[in-house]
């Protein structure tokens, strides 16, 4: 992995949303285009009605598929995906964009390729996303950091694997500069809209791939989670956003934030999209030396009886907004209505390991992959997130070891914790703030979001965030629901029926969930 620390940006544009979108080819230096957008097939907008009328596949991943396998266009999707980025017109989704004639050139030759079975690829032509800090090969991976910028020559392994089963890349998408943030905004590249309130922060640090998908842009998007970066702008769009068991999804080809804790994650509009891409991407991998070999299962009847754990009423913390604890305790009351016994139990062990995030050794970890952008060209780096790396190279080791041998007290109350429930079901987020008020006070907000969040990967736990509720003023509100490692399919499952059970639209296109697919056998958790 090179770093391209001579690979300057022109300009670091803050604004929320900056006229700039760019189209790449294989190979593309990462800034060509800079300014105005370099127009190219992906701005045709002659053909945008005709391939639209030749689309016939809905909005999820299944009916893409199932349509592509009954005879749809696949070129015709993947233009749709480009007619709709068009039509959105908020350029900062994506930092790079692939040119739509290799997208669509990809697509025809997929549709004509007589060595793959149409029923042996379970993402058939899907249009995906990819955060811009998981490589694909011959386009630029930035990490939202210009001067860190390099083109890889081949893909990350679950992007390689996404790619075998028949996914088509679009573009890049958006982050949080080197996956350090829960907001949204710490980049370059512009803050991606929230869609619901443009006020308010999208989320992140996987903003850009969370909005593609709930506007309709793609069905399916991957992500990083290190401390919530895929389950809080899941919450933040009324989206899925699926963070697997540590290992269980390879990290080779991803830039790392935290490497001993770091998971690709899934963002989808319905829970059962997002475990049929999980099912693809999932498994050992000998380039990975922190893969692991866990059995994925496959989702089934929600898992029955369920030990529901939630918070003791008095550490249920909101930070005064009174509309996400009336959701919360409505969202509970779903899953009781599902068949699920509520359990209280005691999250101040949890809540401890949260802390230790952000306040201890994994803040260092964190500076690693930026190390040698740090040391020479730390003016390119975003200020919050250079002084964030910055505190963090001044914890020692001692300090690293003090924190290791805290954690494993900790882990041990939250183990008894969970051989008395089996998931737990939390807020996704407190409360949400806006764009102002993250830069007004980009450090404390910031850790308020990773309040449900921060602990999961370091306690190695699966979790799944779902959409749980709309405000009265139309924004949304989600809840995680996390167990043991290992134990995805059962909480899928779980997630599910949940999410039907609230009706709610998909994301912000407004269309309704599809029914819910048959059920396997009951699984356990």
């Amino acid at each position: 992995m090179g770093v391209g620390v001579g690979a300057r940006a022109s300009r670091h544009n803050m604004d929320p949303h900056p006229a700039r979108l760019r189209c790449a080819s294989a190979g593309d230096p990462p800034h060509k285009g800079e300014g105005k957008p370099r127009r190219g097939s992906c701005y045709n907008d002659a053909r945008d009605s005709e391939w639209k009328a030749r689309s016939v596949a809905g909005e999820t991943v299944a009916a893409i598929v199932a349509a592509h396998r009954a005879g749809a266009s696949i070129e015709a999707t993947i233009a749709r995906a480009y007619a709709r980025i068009r039509a959105h017109n908020d350029p900062a989704i994506f930092i790079t964009l692939r040119e739509e004639a290799d997208a669509l050139a990809e697509a025809k030759a997929l549709a004509r390729d007589v060595h793959r079975s149409r029923a042996d690829l379970p993402l058939y032509g899907v249009p995906v996303a990819i955060k811009d800090n998981i490589d694909v090969a011959g386009l630029p991976t930035t990490a939202a950091c210009p001067a860190f910028a390099y083109t890889p020559a081949q893909d990350a392994t679950c992007v390689a694997r996404l790619k075998r089963a028949g996914a088509i890349v679009i573009g890049k998408t958006n982050l949080d500069q080197f996956a350090t943030g829960l907001e949204g905004v710490r980049t370059p590249y512009g803050i991606p809209r929230n869609l619901f309130d443009r006020s308010l922060i999208p989320g992140g640090s996987s903003a850009g791939s969370a909005i593609a998908v709930a506007a309709g842009l793609v069905p399916l998007a991957l992500g990083t989670d290190t401390a919530g970066s895929g389950r809080v702008p899941a919450a933040l769009s009324n989206t899925v956003g699926l963070k697997p068991s540590l290992g269980l999804v390879s990290n080779a080809g991803v830039v790392p934030a935290c490497r001993t804790l770091d998971c690709v994650c899934l963002h989808a509009l319905t829970v059962d999209d997002a475990f049929a891409a999980l099912g693809v991407i999932a498994g050992p991998d000998p380039a990975d030396a922190y893969s692991r070999p866990h059995r994925l299962g496959a989702l089934g009847a929600m898992p029955s009886p369920l030990r529901l754990g939630v918070p003791m009423p008095e550490q249920r913390i909101f930070f005064g907004d009174d509309a996400a604890a009336k959701a919360y305790e409505e969202a509970l009351a779903r899953l009781a209505r599902l068949g699920t016994n509520i359990v209280p139990f005691d999250m101040a062990p949890f809540s401890e390991a949260a802390r230790l995030l952000y306040e201890g050794p994994w803040v260092a970890e964190r500076t690693l992959a930026a190390r040698a952008v740090m040391e020479k060209a730390p003016q390119e780096m975003h200020p919050v997130t250079l002084q964030i790396l910055l505190d963090g190279a001044k914890i020692s080791a001692a300090d690293a070891f003090a924190a290791f041998y805290w954690l494993e007290e900790l882990r041990r109350g939250c183990d008894a914790t969970f051989r008395a429930i089996d998931v737990m079901a939390l807020p996704t987020v407190p409360a949400v703030h806006t764009i102002d008020q993250a830069r007004a006070d980009p450090i404390a907000l910031n850790s308020r979001l990773g309040t449900y969040t921060n602990f999961v990967n370091l306690l190695e736990l699966c979790a799944l965030a779902v959409p749980a509720a709309l405000h009265a003023d139309g924004t949304p509100f989600g809840i995680t629901l996390i167990a043991r490692a290992g134990e995805d399919a059962g909480l899928a499952s779980l997630g599910r029926a949940f999410h039907a059970a609230t009706a709610l639209p998909l994301g912000a296109t407004g269309a309704p969930q599809p029914p819910l697919a048959a059920a396997k056998a009951k699984v356990s958790v």
